[in-house]
C-alpha cells in the first residue's frame, strides 16, 4: 500500500500542527506519514501537544519546532499534501513545494492561548485534536491518487468548526 507524505503547517509549529502530524503518523489506516513545521518555528514543543502526541504513539524525541524550510531541501521527503492549521500560516507566503502537492488550510483556534485550568486547557488542545482526527479519517477514505487542492479543501468546509 502506498503512503502519502501529509505536512502540516502553522507558524511556531508548537501545537496544532504537531498534533497534525502525530495523528498522520499514528492513523489507524497507516496511509500518512506525518510531518510539521512553521513559518517561524518557536524553541519548543507546547507541553500538551507533545503529551498528545505521545499518547497517540509518537517517540517524543521526534517532537521538535522546525522551519518550513526544511522541507524545500533537495534532500528532503517528498509532499503529498500541505495542510495549513492556522490562520496566519495560510496567508503567509510559502515556499514552492516541489511535485505541486494538494494544499488546504484546516483552521483551527490556537489551544496554547486559552487561559483557564489545566482541564480547561487540555480540552481545547483535545478540540483541535478532534477536528483534525475527523478530517483525516475522511482524507483516508477518499481515492488519494485522485485527490486534488479543491477535494481537500472540501473535507474542512464540509464538517462544523467545532468538529
Amino acid at each position: 500500500m502506498k503512503t502519502y507524505n501529509i505536512l502540516f503547517l502553522c507558524t511556531h509549529n508548537s501545537a496544532r500542527s504537531i498534533l497534525g502530524e502525530a495523528l498522520a503518523s499514528t492513523h489507524p489506516s497507516g496511509k500518512f506519514v506525518g510531518y510539521s513545521a512553521g513559518s517561524t518555528p518557536g524553541t519548543s514543543v507546547n507541553s500538551i501537544a507533545a503529551d498528545i502526541a505521545v499518547e497517540l504513539g509518537m517517540d517524543r524525541a521526534l517532537l521538535k519546532s522546525k522551519s518550513w524550510d526544511v522541507y524545500v531541501e533537495p534532500n528532503a521527503p517528498k509532499m503529498d499534501f500541505i495542510i495549513t492549521v492556522c490562520d496566519n500560516a495560510a496567508g503567509e507566503v510559502c515556499p514552492f513545494w516541489p511535485g505541486q502537492p494538494a494544499t488546504a488550510h484546516w483552521g483551527f483556534p490556537d489551544p496554547s492561548l486559552v487561559q483557564g485550568t489545566d482541564l480547561e486547557k487540555r480540552t481545547a488542545f483535545n478540540t483541535v485534536m478532534n477536528g483534525l482526527k475527523k478530517r483525516l479519517d475522511i482524507l483516508a477514505a477518499m481515492p488519494l491518487e485522485k485527490l486534488d487542492s479543491m477535494t481537500l479543501k472540501a473535507i474542512h468546509t464540509s464538517i462544523p468548526a467545532q468538529a
